[in-house]
């Protein structure tokens, strides 16, 4: 497995469960006071997400204004046509993360030229948001993940701000059965 200490220690050790927090924005409000009521900005979809670029180049991420979902969201941006991520087996991406509070990038494999492998998909020793979000994927595929903070790195933050809500675009790069 290749990987790098910041990956490992995001993925491997981010279990930690924790409610998510939904984002506000502050408008006046409708009576005639001096006051601001908080309005609370509807969740996002997939489809509120801008990502640009193709399997194989590293993606370009923009968070869009609207809250956070509450679960997780997996989306395929490019179907792939290879063998599926199924419980079990290996699955050799290429990732990117930013972080949905700010759209920072926060890590990523196509910089280093480097693939990741999460072994034992279902069970892997990586946040339950992949466990649970590469199910399914189809190797040469691209997919968005928003992982909410209870499937991701929690309150903990493990190098994140903490209760997080993690963007994350995947490409399945070679799929492997479960041996």
């Amino acid at each position: 497995m290749r990987s790098t200490p910041l990956l490992v220690s995001l993925l491997s050790l981010g279990l930690a469960a924790t409610a998510c927090s939904q984002s506000e924005t502050s408008s006046p409000a409708p009576a005639p006071t001096s006051s601001s009521a908080a309005v609370a900005l509807p969740a996002c979809t997939a489809a509120d997400f801008a990502v640009e670029g193709a399997f194989g180049e590293k993606p370009k991420i923009t968070v869009p204004k609207c809250a956070p979902s509450s679960e997780l969201v997996s989306e395929d941006l490019t179907p792939g046509t290879g063998a599926e991520v199924v419980a079990g087996s290996t699955a050799t991406v290429n990732y990117q993360l930013v972080t949905f509070s700010d759209g920072v990038e926060k890590d990523g494999s196509f910089d280093r030229g480097q693939t990741f492998d999460v072994e034992n998909v279902g069970q892997a020793g990586v946040i339950d948001g992949w466990n649970e979000g590469l199910v399914g994927m189809k190797e040469g595929g691209r997919r968005l993940l928003v992982v909410p903070p209870q499937k991701g790195y929690g309150k903990g933050g493990n190098g994140i701000k903490p209760n997080e809500t993690l963007v994350f675009v995947i490409d399945a790069v070679k799929v492997t059965p479960a041996a």
